[in-house]
């Protein structure tokens, strides 16, 4: 038999190198940047994590694989089976992807005050989507509980299994990834991390994570000061998607975390048009949130230190809102 040229041989053997088999094998290993104009002389160092580098654009595709995954393990998601969440959309994007690949059918239950981009993208994976109204656009506590009565009733059907991301365990397992991503990118010596909390999984993965490498990290949770749940124990009315259902989180558990800070949303969104404008990152308004913190974090440590936060999702996903009309 021919043999071939063996420098062609080669040639495709380097081609195949890195070849993923599914694109599940895609999630995660996003890159890491420091921002460079939207920074002073005085700060710390801020660090940045694409996490729209993920399949749908967002770092729910970590908790969403490890959720599905975790309960096939188990035993407790079978072939035939029916997924069921309620969302803000990029969980409903992310679990609609999964269960897309692996032939689960998905009916997540969000709402109309959602980016439209978000629902379009679960329709279009294959989800029986359900949409409540939201009264005026605004994302109100009353809402959200609409949403999590309908998913609870859903999920007493046979054949059905909830992922329920705001008890779900798994979902900090998958998110521990950024935490420890971050000790091989930055090292072990960041100064501080913050997020925005909507079901805590993130903040609360990253912050074991660390704790886990030997980082001593000060763990920021954030959330906007129009809907200061976790600082006043009152939710409110407001426009930064994925975060703030108005009630503390379950996996928001003292000792994860180090304080409790509000952010004005004019001034997260705000910050997502500049950190497109002058540092070239196209994300949404609660990265926009992420950012602001992480800015005032480095001003108060200063030079010589690193903070670290995370750009959520793609700023695709809000092109027919008015976060970016011009």
């Amino acid at each position: 038999m021919p043999q071939g040229n063996p420098a062609v041989q080669s040639s495709h053997a380097a081609q195949g190198q890195g070849v993923r088999d599914s694109v599940l094998q895609a999630i995660g290993n996003t890159p890491l940047v420091r921002l460079q104009r939207v920074v002073t002389p005085s700060m710390a160092e801020v660090l940045v994590k694409l996490e729209y580098y993920n399949p749908t654009g967002s770092y729910k595709d970590r908790m969403a694989l490890a959720m599905i995954e975790g309960a096939e393990a188990r035993g407790e998601l079978r072939p035939g089976m029916r997924v069921v969440e309620w969302t803000g959309g990029s969980t409903g994007s992310s679990l609609a992807m999964v269960c897309a690949i692996k032939g689960y059918r998905f009916t997540p239950i969000s709402s109309d005050g959602f980016a439209r981009e978000k629902l379009q993208t679960m329709r279009l994976f294959g989800a029986d989507l359900e949409i409540f109204p939201a009264p005026g656009g605004k994302l109100v506590p009353e809402l959200y509980q609409q949403m999590k009565r309908r998913a609870e009733e859903l999920a007493k059907e046979p054949g059905t299994f909830y992922t329920d991301q705001f008890h779900n365990a798994d979902a900090i397992r998958g998110y521990m990834g950024i935490g420890r991503e971050l000790i091989e990118q930055a090292g072990s010596g960041l100064a501080a991390f913050c997020g925005g909390v909507g079901t805590a999984g993130m903040i609360v993965g990253v912050s074991r994570a660390l704790k886990e490498a030997g980082c001593k990290a000060r763990i920021v949770a954030l959330e906007p000061a129009s809907s200061p749940a976790l600082t006043t124990g009152k939710g409110g009315p407001h426009r930064v998607e994925g975060i703030a259902a108005g009630f503390r989180p379950s996996h928001l558990q003292d000792g994860d975390f180090n304080e409790v800070r509000t952010v004005e949303e004019t001034a997260a969104r705000e910050m997502a048009r500049r950190l497109a404008k002058e540092e070239g990152l196209f994300a949404g308004t609660s990265s926009g949130l992420n950012v602001t913190a992480a800015l005032q974090l480095a001003q108060e440590l200063g030079p010589g230190h690193a903070v670290a936060t995370v750009a959520v999702d793609t700023g695709f996903k809000y092109l027919a809102g008015d976060l970016y009309q011009t």
